[in-house]
């Protein structure tokens, strides 16, 4: 692979050293290319004029091109079989697409990278596409990685359990699986049916009798040998053929064992056996719809309505229905369907490894190199259908009926937020209707794991990829003070706000002299899509204190002519009495059924929830610290065998310097930290 990089240089001016490349053979650019949109002709003839040098130098070889605008931001990444012809197509005189034409017309730079195949540039262009969020592709939006159940294959004694993320554990990995929900409800059947462990390997090592689940029939009790390893192990290939597919096999010979226990008045042996079969029979009677011919298939269905797209995904595995995820991707309302979805179908296999069919409701462009992309990266052949009749085409009405009403109540859903946030605007006194809300609230115990959250909403609802969490760090602070942790968790948001977005020119001189180089001033833009980095509304959890505290914190950045709100409990604390407190305006309260006091509460609920629980979930690591966690140089696999020689900390604690460097795996210094560590004082 090779790379040519971006210059604001003409492209005809650079020497590779091998001379003059020769493109006769390229078809000719005209010489002035015709827009059918109503744009500025001076725009769209200097968007021209940029792609057309970078045209003359490009190879006729695949690869990936990126478009860049003034101020260096991408608007575009694609992928071509031919870098020339295809970047040639946007300056020839031919009628583009609203869409293009506006892309052309911010175009200032070209970036390019050649491959060795179209596949190559393929996989390139939906990694691209994922990093870069360029302004004028689909993007999707939700790519949060899918939950699999893993049985592992590293250990004496197999573990089942969920996984996600990267596949570096050795096993056997079965998914992907729609929702949390649906693999910890297999599991927990699986543990039923086959009494497999879910302790973690040091929780297992150390075990001296068995766990409560032994004593609920839900493990087998290896880690004390209540069952030989053997069968354990045959219990977890057992597991493994189920989840492979052969659940009608693995439940006869579970049956046949079942009437062979009867046959010998074994009758407490039968029953578990009985019980087995029934929690495997749940496993599969609880799926929404099966199939009789599909074994393995992701099926994608993407609908249509007002300009906005939602793409249903179905998974299918072993003949049963996994779940579905319905997404909906950021697309232009010009581009076409099957458009949509080919791009999304790219990017939504970048991290995940794709099955052997994917059933598709629309006819995606290039599908055969689609697949054969996805094959490269797979250890077998990836095939996409759009079918047309029979069982696979029910599958993909289905799905695509999902889609549909998927769509109608996000639509519904869109217009009520809409409403909501106009009659906050005008109960709070906003000239429009706030696109930003941000929420703040603290938590903590007598000041202990003080921790401040933001929550964010906007006009799709809670937008929590946008949420943040703030550890309070100041030493100056005394335990307990809201006021001093609410200033810091301000201060330090829009300190970081106004270096990274700054609105004006005095917020630049700001982020300067807080050591950053000054940021260029952004131009006003139109009303866009892109959801902006600046709040037009603030709401603290907290009564006229809170709010002057709030208010000291933006002054104290250089931020003003912020919209802030203080949201007072009422009397003891019911919900329907809040107490309102503005800058400049008397304290005020909303009718007690009025649909915006509702929209305030759900607002304020939902940051106290989200600071007590990450609140809760800081004190826990903090329960549960390690005292070796502490001791430089100790890390997991020295930590885990000191406690697997000595059993507990305590005894690691009382040990003899000898006896710390004879345990396995520690040497003469770690032995000498770990003493010195507990006897610091003596």
């Amino acid at each position: 692979m090779s790379r040519r990089a971006r210059t604001d240089v003409p492209p005809d001016t650079f020497d590779d050293g091998e001379g003059p490349e020769d493109f006769s053979d390229a078809a000719p650019l005209d010489e002035s290319p015709e827009i059918d949109f109503d744009f500025e002709p001076g725009a769209v003839t200097a968007g021209t004029e940029v792609i057309r040098r970078f045209w003359t130098t490009l190879p006729a070889s695949p690869g990936v091109y990126r478009m860049f605008d003034h101020k260096g931001d991408v608007l575009y990444v694609g992928k071509a079989k031919s870098l020339k012809a295809r970047v040639g197509s946007y300056a020839r005189g031919q009628a583009h697409s609203n869409r293009i034409a506006r892309m052309i017309s911010q175009t200032a730079a070209m970036e390019f990278v050649t491959t060795a195949t179209e596949t190559e540039a393929l996989l390139l262009e939906a990694n691209l596409i994922k990093q870069l969020k360029p302004r004028f592709n689909v993007l999707m939006r939700d790519d949060k990685s899918f939950p699999y159940i893993l049985v592992t294959a590293d250990s004496e004694a197999p573990q089942i359990i969920k996984h996600r993320g990267a596949r570096r554990r050795k096993g056997h990995y079965y998914g992907p699986f729609a929702s949390v929900w649906a693999v910890n409800r297999t599991v927990n059947a699986l543990q039923r049916a086959f009494l497999l462990r879910t302790c973690t390997d040091s929780y297992y090592e150390n075990r001296t009798r068995p766990c409560l689940l032994y004593q609920i029939k839900r493990c087998s009790g290896p880690c004390t040998g209540e069952i030989p390893l053997d069968e354990y192990r045959a219990l977890a290939e057992s597991a493994n053929a189920f989840l492979a597919g052969k659940s009608n096999a693995v439940k006869d010979r579970m049956r046949a064992e079942m009437e062979a226990a009867s046959a010998d008045l074994e009758f407490e042996r039968a029953a578990r056996f009985r019980d087995r079969i029934s929690a495997l029979s749940a496993i599969q009677g609880t799926q929404g719809v099966n199939t009789q011919g599909v074994e393995e298939a992701d099926v994608f269905a993407l609908d249509e309505q007002a300009g906005q797209f939602c793409i249903e995904v179905f998974f299918f595995r072993n003949f049963q229905n996994w779940g579905n995820r319905a997404y909906f991707p950021k697309a232009d309302r010009s581009m076409s369907p099957d458009e949509v979805l080919g791009s999304f179908i790219g990017q939504f296999y970048d991290d995940k490894p794709a099955p052997r069919t994917v059933l598709t409701s629309h006819a995606i462009e290039d599908a055969e190199l689609v697949a054969a992309a996805l094959s490269s990266r797979t250890e077998h052949r990836v095939e996409i259908h759009q079918p047309q009749r029979g069982e696979r085409k029910n599958l993909v009405d289905y799905a695509r009926r999902n889609a549909k009403e998927a769509l109608a109540r996000r639509l519904a859903d869109t217009a009520s937020q809409g409403k909501l946030l106009a009659a906050l605007g005008q109960a709070f006194g906003l000239e429009r209707a706030p696109r930003r809300i941000e929420v703040y609230d603290n938590s903590h115990i007598s000041g202990t794991n003080a921790v401040g959250g933001m929550i964010v909403a906007g006009p799709t609802g809670f937008m929590k990829a946008h949420y943040r969490t703030f550890n309070i760090k100041s030493e100056e602070l005394t335990p307990g003070d809201d006021y001093g942790m609410m200033r810091e968790v301000l201060q330090r948001r829009f300190r970081r706000l106004v270096k990274e977005a700054p609105r004006t020119a005095i917020e630049a001189a700001v982020a300067a002299l807080e050591g950053g180089p000054p940021e260029p001033v952004p131009e006003p833009q139109a009303e866009s899509d892109a959801f902006p980095a600046w709040p037009d509304l603030v709401l603290i959890d907290g009564g006229k204190g809170q709010l002057d505290a709030a208010r000291a914190a933006l002054e104290a950045v250089g931020v003003a002519g912020l919209p802030l709100v203080g949201v007072a409990k009422g009397r003891d604390r019911d919900a329907g009495r809040e107490t309102f407190f503005l800058p400049g305006r008397p304290p005020f309260k909303l009718p007690p059924r009025d649909p915006t006091l509702y929209f305030v509460q759900r607002l304020r609920d939902e940051a106290h929830r989200f600071a007590i629980g990450t609140h809760r979930a800081k004190r826990k690591r903090e329960m549960v610290r390690n005292p070796l966690d502490e001791i430089a140089g100790i890390g997991p696999t020295r930590k885990r065998a000191l406690l697997h020689h000595f059993g507990t900390v305590k005894a690691i604690q009382r040990a003899a310097l000898e006896d710390l460097a004879k345990t396995p795996g520690v040497n003469a210094a770690t032995a000498r930290a770990v003493y010195d560590f507990f006897h610091a004082g003596a």
